[in-house]
C-alpha cells in the first residue's frame, strides 16, 4: 500500500516526472491562475465573510450592500444589508434595514427587518418594524413595535391588512 520510494522521492524537482494533483500552485511555488473550467457551473459560490467596521471607525453617510455587515464603530446614516450585526460598543444613528438584524449596541432610529433580535446589551431608541422579533431580558427599548409581513417595504402596509377598527382601541394599548 505504501511505497518507500515514493516517501523518499522529492517530487516534481527531479526531472518533472510527477504532475501536481491540484492546480492551486505551479511548479515554481507561485499560485496558478484559475480558468473558468476549474469550477462547475452548478457549484454554489462560497458566501463572502461579513464586512467588519472596526471600533475606531466613524462613518457619516449611508451604507448599502447585499452582503453582511458587522458594525463595531459609529455610523451616522442609513444602513441596508442582508445581515446586520451592531456590536456591543457600536452606535448607529439612522434607519437600519436588513433581512436579519442583531442589535448588541446602540441604535437611534428606525429598525426594519424580517428577523430582529435585541440582545441583553441592546439600546434602541426608535420604532421597530419586523416580521419576527426577539427581545432578551435586559435590553433597553424606547419606541413602538409593529409587525408586518413585508417590513422591508417602506411604503404601505407590506401585505398586511389593517384591522377593521384600527382607530379605536389600538392607540390606547400602545400608550400604556
Amino acid at each position: 500500500m505504501f511505497s518507500k520510494s515514493k516517501i523518499n522521492e522529492p517530487g516534481p524537482k527531479q526531472g518533472g516526472e510527477s504532475v501536481p494533483s491540484s492546480n492551486t500552485s505551479s511548479s515554481d511555488g507561485a499560485p496558478a491562475a484559475r480558468t473558468s473550467t476549474d469550477f462547475s457551473p452548478s457549484a454554489p459560490k462560497a458566501k463572502p465573510p461579513a464586512s467588519i467596521l472596526s471600533a475606531d471607525l466613524v462613518i457619516k453617510g449611508n451604507l448599502k450592500t447585499t452582503g453582511d455587515i458587522q458594525i463595531e464603530g459609529t455610523i451616522e446614516g442609513d444602513i441596508r444589508a442582508h445581515l446586520l450585526t451592531v456590536g456591543e460598543g457600536a452606535t448607529v444613528k439612522g434607519e437600519v434595514m436588513a433581512d436579519d438584524v442583531v442589535v448588541n449596541g446602540r441604535v437611534v432610529g428606525r429598525v426594519r427587518g424580517l428577523k430582529v433580535r435585541l440582545t441583553s446589551t441592546a439600546k434602541v431608541e426608535g420604532d421597530i418594524i419586523h416580521k419576527t422579533i426577539a427581545i432578551e431580558s435586559g435590553a433597553h427599548f424606547e419606541g413602538s413595535v409593529q409587525r408586518r409581513d413585508d417590513p422591508l417595504n417602506p411604503s404601505g402596509q407590506g401585505g398586511q391588512r389593517p384591522a377593521p377598527n384600527a382607530g379605536s382601541s389600538a392607540p390606547a394599548a400602545e400608550k400604556a
